[in-house]
């Protein structure tokens, strides 16, 4: 039944992996995976009580992420359905492609720290079909974007979900992740940035567009959202160290602040149902909400079955540099979503074994961060420019894929440099 489990498992995640082809979404496949893996678990002979308890022990580590992600998209909707970002659009007045590609990617590198990858390249790259009109520069830039927004999610606790789930499995620490992955992040960004801002030439064309005429209390507001939007992001870090709750416990605080908030100033309008957070969690990405349930919850059977453990001592066997070890996992997450790959890590290695903050459990935050720059399917961030700028497979990989791999690859000799020569 071990096996059944186990063969179920890698079905499904080939068929997560192939959802371009099958057309079938993979929120979908990972609860089906899911669903069967418990059922055969629950059949194997073990106790019931025992697989219930398991079941609801990894349910409930599951739900910290997930109420994570879910106040974490709506404060971002709540910003974006008040403009706040138009206020960020404006002040960008460049029209040299070298000069707008530099701004662009450094403005998601530290947004993406922020808000998260997936939802900085959302926002970026909406921005940018504002200020750029030609379809072959805009994909030039989606390119950028993605590279650039999974490098700034790796050294941030609330930048990339798995840093995230590593953030809250208690492998690492806020301050640890920010002090100790900058630098090879920054490497990881300008490496390619570099490259492909040196070949570019001459101004973009913009898009004529009809700007909405505002008031000065809805500009305020805009920016009174934008300000405590982003001020409560950067809050949740504080608050876990100040409090030792879990950080969904702060985002649901502060989900609850801007709610608040935004009942307030919009009491008296007709149209205030459209500003609401009912309306934003209408509009927020539902499905990556039941994918990350149904592939954490897949994890964790392989996990309560014993079957992690055994593949743990199968990788440290085969591969026993702990360098090599990283950098093939994170080099995984160019073809499998990093969600399960760090979710079977956590599985995999104790925290007996490598310790919070550990040298390993940081270069796992970083790889499994970065990696999937390497396939525009290898991350979130990738999937949303394929989605919006219709960007193929071949054209990333042609493009971009070299040099995403090498800015990887460098950014992890920083690491490995900065850990053992620089101490």
């Amino acid at each position: 039944m071990l096996i059944a489990i186990l063969i179920v498992f890698i079905i499904g995640y080939a068929a997560i992996t192939l959802e371009q082809f099958t057309r079938i979404n993979k929120s979908a496949t990972a609860l089906i995976t899911a669903g069967l893996c418990w059922a055969l678990y629950i059949f194997s002979g073990t106790a019931q009580e025992q697989v219930n308890e398991q079941l609801l022990h990894h349910l409930a580590e599951a739900s910290g992420i997930l109420f994570f992600l879910l106040g974490a998209m709506t404060i971002v909707e709540l910003i974006d359905t008040h403009d706040g970002f138009d206020i960020i659009t404006r002040k960008i007045t460049t029209t040299s492609k070298r000069k707008l590609l530099w701004t662009v990617c450094i403005l998601t590198f530290f947004m993406s720290a922020i808000l998260d990858n997936l939802t900085t390249s959302i926002v970026m790259l909406s921005l940018v079909r504002k200020m750029i009109s030609g379809k072959a520069d805009r994909m030039q830039f989606a390119g950028m974007i993605v590279i650039a927004a999974n490098a700034g999610g790796a050294w941030s606790p609330i930048g990339d979900v798995t840093t995230t789930m590593l953030w809250i499995g208690k492998q690492v620490t806020a301050w640890q992740v920010i002090y100790r992955l900058f630098l090879p992040s920054v490497v990881c960004l300008l490496l390619p940035l570099i490259f492909v801002a040196g070949r570019m030439k001459g101004d973009v064309s913009k898009p004529a567009l009809k700007e909405k005429i505002k008031t000065k209390k809805e500009e305020g507001e805009s920016k009174l959202i934008l300000a405590l939007g982003i001020g409560s992001l950067i809050f949740i870090p504080v608050f876990k160290t100040i409090t030792h709750l879990p950080p969904f416990m702060g985002m649901l605080l502060s989900l609850g602040i801007l709610w608040a908030v935004t009942e307030i100033i919009h009491k008296n309008k007709s149209d205030k149902d459209s500003y609401s957070v009912a309306s934003a969690l209408q509009k927020i990405d539902s499905p990556s909400i039941m994918f990350f349930l149904g592939i954490l919850l897949a994890i964790g059977a392989l996990q309560s079955t014993g079957q992690l453990t055994v593949m743990a001592g199968w990788l440290t066997a085969t591969i026993k540099n702990v360098n090599l070890l990283c950098i093939s996992i994170g080099g995984l997450s160019a073809i499998i979503d990093n969600v399960p790959l760090v979710a079977a890590a956590q599985g995999m290695f104790s925290l007996q074994q490598y310790p919070t903050d550990h040298y390993f459990w940081q270069m796992i935050a970083y790889t499994t961060g970065t990696g999937g720059s390497i396939l525009i399917i290898g991350s979130a961030a990738g999937i949303v420019a394929m989605g919006i700028e219709k960007i193929s497979f071949s054209w990333y990989l042609k493009k971009f894929g070299g040099w995403a791999l090498a800015g990887y690859l460098a950014g992890a000799l920083v690491y490995i440099f900065q850990e053992n020569i620089l101490h």
